[in-house]
């Protein structure tokens, strides 16, 4: 395989909001369950379907929300994306991705006006090591499943619950067409939540994360993903996974994961 998914049709309806159907490949295998698909490539594949939805020059996406509501099934499903506040300087889209009949996520996406804002920029976040010199990070493939398998990842520094981590993969997102840099990026950042567990292996606990929230203050750029990551667990079986995004000229944004924290079997 060289590709995360398979476009199996795209069709766009009267009122403009589009449905395109696709097919899992074994890369986009998950990692608590063979038989899901990993919330990483599910989000690239409605990254997707957003990056060619209704494009406009004046406008960039600056944060998606996505809600998991369920074992997201490898196989075939459908995207559906739709405008759901429309406007000059701001825009509301919703994509819903469903499967044998459910829906497994909402993403909620606002698309804002771009501006040269040049004269007041300033970050705070600081600048992470280099990807090219750190050491590659084997530990990743305590992780069982397809996706994890087909993404490398490299570390200067890392220890249960905090650390700092370089990812990158060699596949396209959809078999045949281009994958965009944007594209690329959004399809690892869910890895975050597996990348300085609390725990050591065999886990005790499972943490799967229920959601994934991405603000970004410019579009990434580039191959490698950093994740600076931070993991905390809550003494009521709710936990937090927070990482700062980097690509390699930078930061670019943030992402959040709550985890339901549960003794495994």
């Amino acid at each position: 395989m060289t590709a995360y998914y398979q476009l199996i049709g795209r069709n766009t309806d009267v009122v403009g909001e589009v449905t395109a159907h696709y097919r899992s490949t074994i890369l986009a295998q998950g990692a608590w369950n063979e038989h899901e698909q990993h919330m990483a490539p599910a989000t690239g594949i409605i990254c997707a379907e957003l990056d060619q939805f209704s494009p406009r020059n004046d406008m960039r996406i600056g944060r998606i929300s996505l809600d998991i509501l369920g074992l997201i099934p490898a196989g075939e499903f459908s995207i559906t994306t739709k405008v759901i506040r429309p406007g000059k300087t701001i825009e509301l889209i919703e994509s819903e991705m469903k499967a044998q009949g459910k829906s497994c996520i909402v993403a909620r996406t606002w698309r804002m006006m771009t501006q040269n804002s040049h004269e007041i920029k300033g970050l705070e976040d600081a600048h992470g090591n280099a990807p090219e010199n750190a050491p590659v990070w084997e530990g990743i493939r305590q992780w069982p499943g397809g996706y994890i398998q087909s993404i490398e990842a490299r570390s200067h520094q890392r220890r249960a619950g905090k650390g700092i981590v370089w990812l990158r993969t060699q596949h396209d997102m959809v078999e045949g067409e281009p994958t965009s840099d944007f594209v690329r990026l959004m399809g690892m950042v869910d890895t975050a939540n597996g990348i300085v567990p609390r725990q050591e292996t065999p886990f005790s606990w499972g943490f799967p994360n229920l959601d994934l929230q991405i603000h970004m203050h410019r579009l990434p750029q580039g191959q490698w993903l950093g994740l600076e990551t931070m993991q905390q667990y809550g003494d009521d079986g709710i936990g937090l996974t927070s990482s700062v995004l980097h690509d390699i000229d930078g930061p670019f944004g943030r992402s959040e994961q709550i985890l339901t924290l549960r003794p495994m079997a």
